[in-house]
C-alpha cells in the first residue's frame, strides 16, 4: 500500500507511542487500553485518516505512517487494532497530547551504481550471516533478491537482526540511502563476528562432550564463556571453605595431618580449575577433611549389658560368650583404672552360619558404637587396605580409612570378615593387617593415599575366619582365637523356634494366627533338608515355607499349619542331612569322621584285597598327607600281622600273608578333595578287616592319627566330628586319649549323652573295639 496524495503532507495525524519500531512493510496487531487512545483511533477510522506510530513523541522523531485495517473490541475493555505501515515520517510540531503535524519522508535521489554495489555487498554479508545463524530466515535471501525497493530491503534485514532499540532506530532514522546501507553493513558485520565467536565456543564445547543433555551443554557453554573471560565463580569460595574446615579440625588432628592437608590446599589454590591435577588434588582434600578427627562414640562399657545382649541375640554358644565377656571384663577394668587396654584382637573361628558376624554386631550394639564390616575375601592387593598412591588414576584411601569415614567416628567396631580368604597374588595384604592389628603399632598407621599417620588404637577390631590354619602364623599370633563350633540338632531346633521362625514371620508380615510350623516338622527340616554346621540354610528353608504360606493365604486359606505329614507338599523331598550308618557289619567298610569348613561329616572308607605282590592303590581325590597316612596304616598292620597280634588265614606261601595281595583303599565321593592325617586309625581298622576276613562293627565310628609305631595321636575338629556321629545315629566313637582328656568339656551334653565316647591310645585297642 502506498500514500496516494503526497500534497496533503504535512498533515495533522493521531500519534501512538510503541516500545519497538514498526517498519513500513509490517502488518501487526496493537492492543490499546487507554480511553483517549481508543477514542482517537475510532475517530481516525471514521474519517479514514492515517495514524503515526513512533517510539517517542518529540519533535523531529521519526516513525511510521500507516493505516488501520481492522478494529476489534475485547471483553476486558481493551481494543485490538491491525496496523499496516506505509511510509516513514517525522514529527514537525506537536499539537496536542496525542496529535502532531507529520512530515512525509520521501526517498531522496541516490547514485544507482554506488547503491547497487553497496546492495550486493549487503546481500553477500546477509547470506554469510544466514549460514552462521540458524534462526535467521533462509527464505529472506530470496525475498531480497526479488525486491527492487532499497529502503524496503534495508528495513526487512534490520527487522530480522534482533537488534536493540537504539541500534535499530539509528538505521531506521537515517534518511540517505547510501548512509543507511553503510550503517547496516557495519552492523551486520558485527553480528557476523559475534555469531562466529558463539559458534567457536559451541565447537570447543562439543569436542569435550558427547551425547549430553541440554542442561549439561548449556553449563559447558557457560563454562567456556567464563574461561574466555577469565572468570571463576566457585573456586575461591571452595578454597576458603577448605581452609575454614581445616582450622576447625586443627586441634583435633595430628600435626603431620594438618601440615599435609594445608600443603595440598595451598597447591589447589594456585592451580587452574581445568588442569588435570586440580580434580586429583581436590579429591584428596575432600577425602582428608572427611576423616572424623576428634569424634568418638561415647559409651560406658558395662559387662552386664553385654551379657544380656549376647544372651538375647544368640542361643547357646556358652564358651564363646564366656570368652567374649572375659575379654571385655579385662578391658573395662583397665579403663576404669585410667589406663589404655592393649589386649589381643578377637577372632571368631568357625563354620559358616554359626553366628560369627552377628556376635560382632551384638558387641557393637551393646557398646553403642558404629559397626564397620570390611569383607577381606578375595582381596589380593595391599592398596585395598593401605590406600593407593596419588600418582594412580582413580586412587583413593584404603578400606580402613574409608571405614572410619563411613562410621563418622574414630572408635567404631570394625569387623575384618573372612580373614582366612585373603588372596596373595599381588603382594601380601596380610602384612598390612600385622600393623593394623598390633596394638603397639596401630597408633601411627600410615595410609599411602593420605600420606600422614592415623591413630587406629581406639578401634575395636574383630576378625572372623572359617579355617584358621589358612591365616599366616605371624598374623595368627596377634589374634585371640574364639572358636564358635557347630550347632547340635537340639540347638538348631531351639534357634529355629525362638529366633528364625519369628524373624521370618515378621519379615513376611505373617501373624501367629495365620501360620504355624509343628515341632516335628522343624526337626525333620533340620535332619533331612539341611546339611550344615550353622543355621544359614535352615533360615533359607524357613523363608521358603513362609513364601508358600503367603501364597496359600492369598488363595483364600485362613490359616496354614505345616506338619510332618504335609511338609513334602511345600518342600518336596528331603535333599540334605547326614546319612545314617549302615545297619549291617561288613568286611572292608569302616566309618571315619571328617572335619570340613561347613561342619563334620561321616567319612566312609572302603578297602579290598586282590591277588598280587603287596602293592597299594589309593583313590578318592586324596591329598599328600592322607596318602602318607594310608602308607603308615599299611605298615602298622603288616607289623601287627608279623607280630601275630592280628590273626590272618593260613595260605600255602613262603612269603608273608600280605605279600600275596595288593590292597585298594577307596574314599567315596571321589569329586570331593580330602586330606589330613585324622583317618589313620580308620584305615588301620579297614586294612585289619580285609586281611583277617573279620567284619567291622556298623555302629562304630572313629577319628585319630596313627604313628608308625602304632600310637594314636590327637586330632582337631573333635566337636564337629562328634556332632556328625550323633546325627548319623552312631553308637560308639573312638577318639585319641589326649583329645578325650583335653577337649571333652567343649562337647555339648546332648552329644555326650547320645554317644559312647571311648578313648584309645594304641592301635591294638582300636582293632579290639572295631572288629567283630
Amino acid at each position: 500500500m502506498k500514500i496516494e496524495n503526497y500534497d496533503s503532507f504535512p498533515s495533522e495525524l493521531f500519534v501512538l507511542k510503541q516500545n519497538s519500531i514498526i517498519y513500513p512493510f509490517m502488518i501487526i496487531p496493537i492492543f490499546l487500553s487507554k480511553n483517549t487512545e481508543i477514542k482517537a483511533i475510532k475517530e481516525a477510522q471514521q474519517e479514514n485518516k492515517l495514524i503515526f506510530i513512533t517510539t517517542d513523541i518529540k519533535e523531529n522523531q521519526i516513525g511510521t505512517i500507516g493505516t488501520i485495517l481492522r478494529e476489534v473490541a475485547l471483553p476486558d475493555g481493551k481494543t485490538k487494532i491491525l496496523f499496516q505501515g506505509i511510509s516513514r515520517g517525522s514529527i514537525q510540531t506537536i499539537t496536542s497530547s496525542n496529535k502532531a503535524i507529520i512530515n512525509l519522508i520521501t526517498p531522496p535521489e541516490y547514485n544507482q551504481i554506488e547503491v547497487n554495489a553497496l546492495l550486493d555487498t549487503l546481500k553477500d554479508y546477509t547470506e554469510e550471516y544466514s549460514r552462521l545463524n540458524p534462526t535467521f530466515p533462509k527464505d529472506l535471501i530470496k525475498l531480497i533478491d526479488e525486491n527492487n525497493d532499497v529502503n524496503r530491503i534495508i528495513d526487512i534485514i534490520t527487522s530480522n537482526l534482533k537488534l536493540n532499540n537504539e541500534k535499530s532506530y539509528q538505521i531506521f532514522s537515517t534518511i540517505d540511502i547510501q548512509d543507511r546501507l553503510m550503517l547496516l553493513i557495519k552492523t551486520i558485520t558485527e553480528e557476523i563476528e559475534s555469531a562466529k565467536i558463539k559458534n567457536e565456543l559451541a565447537r570447543k564445547v562439543s569436542k569435550n562432550i558427547n551425547d549430553t543433555n541440554r542442561e549439561y551443554f548449556l553449563k559447558q557453554q557457560l563454562k567456556m564463556i567464563q574461561d574466555e573471560l577469565g572468570i571463576s565463580n566457585n573456586k575461591n569460595e571452595e578454597i576458603e571453605a577448605y581452609y575454614k574446615k581445616l582450622e576447625e579440625l586443627k586441634t583435633k588432628m595430628p600435626k603431620s595431618a594438618y601440615k599435609e592437608i594445608k600443603k595440598q590446599i595451598d597447591r589447589l589454590s594456585k592451580m587452574h580449575p581445568e588442569s588435570g591435577e586440580y580434580s586429583t588434588t581436590e579429591n584428596y582434600v575432600d577425602w582428608a577433611l572427611e576423616i572424623p578427627f576428634g569424634k568418638f562414640a561415647k559409651s560406658d562399657l558395662k559387662i552386664d549389658d553385654l551379657q544380656k545382649r549376647l544372651d538375647n541375640d544368640h542361643y547357646g554358644l556358652k564358651k564363646p560368650k564366656e570368652r567374649i565377656i572375659d575379654y571385655f571384663a579385662a578391658k573395662e577394668l583397665v579403663e576404669l583404672r585410667g589406663k589404655e587396654y592393649k589386649g589381643a584382637i578377637i577372632c571368631f573361628v568357625g563354620p559358616p552360619g554359626v553366628g560369627k558376624t552377628s556376635l560382632a554386631n551384638s558387641i557393637a550394639k551393646s557398646l553403642k558404637r558404629e559397626l564397620v564390616r570390611i569383607a577381606l575375601g578375595g582381596i589380593d592387593d595391599v592398596s585395598e587396605l593401605r590406600g593407593h598412591r596419588r600418582t594412580y588414576i582413580g586412587s583413593m584411601p584404603g578400606r580402613i580409612v574409608q571405614g572410619l569415614i563411613n562410621a563418622k567416628s574414630m572408635n567404631p567396631v570394625m569387623v575384618l570378615d573372612e580373614i582366612d580368604k585373603i588372596a596373595r597374588h599381588r603382594g601380601d595384604p596380610t602384612s598390612v593387617l600385622l600393623e593394623v592389628l598390633d596394638p603397639e603399632q596401630n597408633t601411627s598407621f600410615r595410609d599411602l593415599y593420605l600420606n600422614f599417620d592415623i591413630d587406629l588404637s581406639q578401634i575395636i577390631f574383630i576378625a572372623t575366619a572359617n579355617d584358621i590354619s589358612l591365616v599366616p602364623a605371624p598374623l595368627r599370633d596377634r589374634l585371640e582365637l574364639i572358636f564358635v563350633g557347630s550347632y547340635t540338632p537340639n540347638e538348631k531346633f531351639e534357634i529355629a523356634k525362638k529366633y528364625l521362625i519369628p524373624q521370618e514371620m515378621k519379615k513376611h508380615t505373617l501373624k501367629k494366627t495365620e501360620a504355624s510350623i509343628s515341632d516335628g516338622a522343624i526337626k525333620k527340616i533340620i535332619d533331612e533338608y539341611t546339611k550344615e554346621a550353622g543355621v544359614r540354610n535352615l533360615r533359607k528353608v524357613i523363608a521358603k515355607l513362609m513364601r508358600k504360606i503367603a501364597k496359600e493365604l492369598l488363595n483364600g486359606e485362613n490359616k496354614v499349619s505345616i506338619t510332618i505329614k504335609n511338609l513334602e507338599k511345600y518342600l518336596e523331598k528331603g535333599y540334605g542331612g547326614i546319612d545314617e550308618v549302615d545297619k549291617k557289619d561288613k568286611i572292608g567298610v569302616v566309618n571315619g569322621l571328617a572335619w570340613t569348613a561347613v561342619g563334620g561329616d561321616i567319612l566312609k572308607i572302603e578297602a579290598i584285597k586282590i591277588k598280587g605282590k603287596g602293592g597299594l592303590t589309593l583313590t578318592g581325590s586324596l591329598g599328600d598327607v592322607m596318602k602318607e597316612s594310608a602308607r603308615i596304616a599299611l605298615s602298622v598292620v603288616r607289623v601287627l600281622i608279623d607280630e601275630e597280634k592280628l590273626k590272618v588265614p593260613e595260605i600255602d606261601s613262603k612269603e608273608p600273608y600280605y605279600k600275596n595281595y595288593d590292597v585298594h583303599i577307596h574314599f567315596p565321593a571321589g569329586a570331593t578333595p580330602k586330606d589330613g592325617p585324622s583317618a589313620g586309625i580308620a584305615m588301620v581298622s579297614v586294612l585289619s578287616s580285609i586281611f583277617s576276613n573279620r567284619p567291622i562293627r556298623h555302629d562304630i565310628a572313629m577319628t585319630g592319627e596313627v604313628s608308625l609305631i602304632g600310637d594314636v595321636l590327637p586330632i582337631g575338629g573333635l566337636k564337629e566330628k562328634l556332632i556328625a556321629a550323633y546325627k548319623a545315629k552312631v553308637k560308639e566313637v573312638l577318639i585319641p586319649i589326649k583329645n578325650y582328656e583335653r577337649d571333652l568339656d567343649d562337647i555339648p551334653d546332648e552329644v555326650k549323652e547320645g554317644l559312647i565316647i571311648t578313648p584309645v591310645k594304641r592301635v591294638e585297642e582300636v582293632i579290639k573295639k572295631t572288629l567283630v
